[in-house]
């Protein structure tokens, strides 16, 4: 009598009614769902095996990788290429059939002034790859058991980047920034601990060379009793970028030079002609910086980034795919409005973004000042069009900084 009334947990299909009825512990299953649940296996299973090989083919060579961040990035022509090469063999190694000769993965770590675009880099080439990217301010850091994030949180927010994937976090980009204010405070021995210098620097290594981490998927101390998940950070590409403000003094005086400045530049020509200190950056000036050699050595692929003058800058307002003007006609396209700005105005803008030293980030701030009133008034009036002079964008300025001077006073 018992047996007539069992029934299949999935479908509820009785005994009778089924070829086989497979019993469990607390749970029964039929042939038929037995047969559905093996399709489903197998669809799944083909369906990731199609996406693994589209992401095969989706890496470029070098010189493809490039172009691709020639066209979202203005000038920087040395520090794309470093980028491709080493973004290349990383995935390449990834690819590669097991061999006894294990290759072993290059780190990248960038160095350039606020505004240059080591970031926007970053972003791209994540964009290319298709790949999660997680980008992470260091300084927020601290060594473990200490107030501020734990090391840990950088994967944290990779896994957040993969939509919890963890196979996907495996194969993905994290982007430290800022990574030059944790460098080591002094040299003199404290009695203090240096817990957000060098003592992230010390946890950083085993994350940077590779290893498995026990991963909070929620953020470490607000959830202590979550489950942890393992993430092998081999496979994890590490960019990290800072601007090491002040590493000139450290170049100029290994290369004997005086001072830092028009003078030192100057005197750069006996070293290649380069007017930008930092093209002869080597390891031994981050460390004079603070910059432990452990980490120096876990971060082999060392660019630079250029200050961006006049003409860069100008670029960078119109030319790529991405370029600020460009935005802003598509915002104003969405009410329906022709946004169009003159030479003059552009060269005004170009002009201050140079004067504040701001780089590439001063120029948006710039552009908002001279267009909120326009993105303030025009939408839902009769005037679909808008033409910004040169004399429109003085006036509009010199409204934004008198404002915030009468602020501040």
């Amino acid at each position: 009598m018992e047996n007539k009334e069992l029934t299949c947990s999935f479908c509820g299909k009785k005994k009778d009614d089924t070829n086989l009825l497979i019993a469990g512990l607390d749970a029964h299953i039929c042939d038929r769902c037995i047969e559905q649940a093996n399709g489903i296996i197998l669809e799944e299973s083909t369906h990731k095996v199609v996406e693994t090989n589209r992401e095969d083919i989706s890496l470029g060579n070098p010189k493809q990788i490039k172009a691709f961040l020639d066209d979202y990035v203005i000038g920087q022509d040395y520090t794309k290429k470093v980028l491709s090469v080493a973004v290349y063999n990383h995935y390449k190694r990834l690819l590669q059939p097991k061999s006894d000769v294990e290759i072993q993965k290059s780190n990248v770590l960038m160095v350039g002034e606020t505004g240059t675009g080591k970031t926007l880099i970053a972003k791209t080439i994540a964009k290319m790859l298709n790949v999660p990217l997680a980008i992470v301010d260091a300084t927020v850091l601290t060594e473990a058991g200490y107030v501020g994030e734990d090391v840990e949180s950088i994967l944290t927010r990779l896994l957040q980047a993969a939509d919890y994937d963890q196979s996907k976090a495996e194969k993905g980009i994290v982007f430290i920034d800022e990574i030059d204010k944790i460098a080591r405070k002094s040299d003199n021995p404290s009695i203090t601990r240096d817990v957000s210098g060098e003592g992230v620097q010390q946890a950083l290594l085993k994350l940077l060379e590779g290893t498995v981490v026990n991963v909070p998927p929620k953020g470490g101390r607000k959830h202590p009793d979550q489950k942890f998940i393992e993430i092998n950070t081999e496979h994890i590409l590490f960019v990290a970028g800072g601007a090491f403000d002040g590493i000139e003094k450290h170049i100029s005086k290994r290369l004997n030079m005086q001072s830092v400045g028009y003078s030192a530049a100057k005197k750069g020509d006996h070293y290649g002609g380069s007017n930008n200190l930092l093209s002869y950056l080597v390891p031994s000036d981050l460390k004079a910086f603070g910059l432990i050699p452990e980490i120096i050595g876990r971060l082999p692929v060392l660019t630079h980034m250029d200050s961006l003058d006049a003409k860069a800058l100008r670029a960078i307002l119109t030319q790529p795919k991405n370029a600020i003007i460009k935005q802003y006609k598509a915002l104003f396209a969405l009410d329906e409005i022709e946004f169009s700005i003159s030479d003059g105005a552009l060269d005004f803008i170009v002009e201050k973004a140079v004067e504040y030293k701001l780089g590439a980030r001063g120029l948006r701030s710039l552009c908002e000042a001279v267009l909120t009133d326009a993105m303030f008034e025009l939408p839902g009036t009769e005037q679909k069009e808008i033409r910004v002079s040169k004399t429109y964008a003085v006036n509009k300025l010199n409204k934004s900084k008198l404002q915030a001077l009468k602020a501040v006073s």
